[in-house]
């Protein structure tokens, strides 16, 4: 399946395909996090025949509905389109003093400026974890920030 993929300068990013049954949907991702799920017309593949607006905890539903297994691949994506953008992958160790701890005692976003985006345990990804996701010894965070505050959160993340 062919993933048409669209900056829209000052918006975000419009994500199109086609189905197996000839139907074109779209998803427009604003920078502010909100969502757009684009159904097209059958007659004119140009124009919308609906659009559905959807908050970030309506994406994340529909996203978890259908399934998210290309998250680490499309931020990799992302980093790519971004200049200064990192991501990384961090994995906890059992001497992290946040193992049992949430994410909302970490305080990644207040203390180095990157944001949690993506939590990978036993294979499973949990995009977007909220505050109150409790980390595991082995867990992989996903952080995405410059690379300063990528690396501010792995010594937080390490010592503490």
């Amino acid at each position: 399946m062919d993933l048409e993929e669209t900056k829209l300068p000052g918006v975000g990013l419009r994500h199109d395909f086609t189905t197996a049954r000839g139907r074109r949907i779209g998803v427009i991702s604003t920078r502010g996090g909100e969502r757009e799920l684009l159904v097209y017309s059958q007659d004119d593949p140009d124009a919308c025949h609906a659009v559905v607006d959807l908050d970030g905890d309506e994406a994340e539903v529909l996203a978890e509905l259908l399934g998210q297994p290309r998250v680490i691949e499309r931020l990799a994506r992302l980093r790519e389109q971004i200049e200064g953008l990192a991501t990384e992958g961090i994995y906890l160790e059992d001497g992290s003093p946040y193992v049992g701890r949430t994410l909302g005692d970490a305080a990644v976003r207040s203390r180095t400026g990157a944001s949690v985006v993506a939590l990978v345990r036993n294979g499973e990804v949990i995009p977007s974890p909220a505050p109150s996701q409790e980390f595991r010894s082995g867990d992989k965070i996903v952080v995405v920030g410059t690379q300063e505050g990528v690396r501010a959160t792995a010594d937080l993340l390490h010592n503490g």
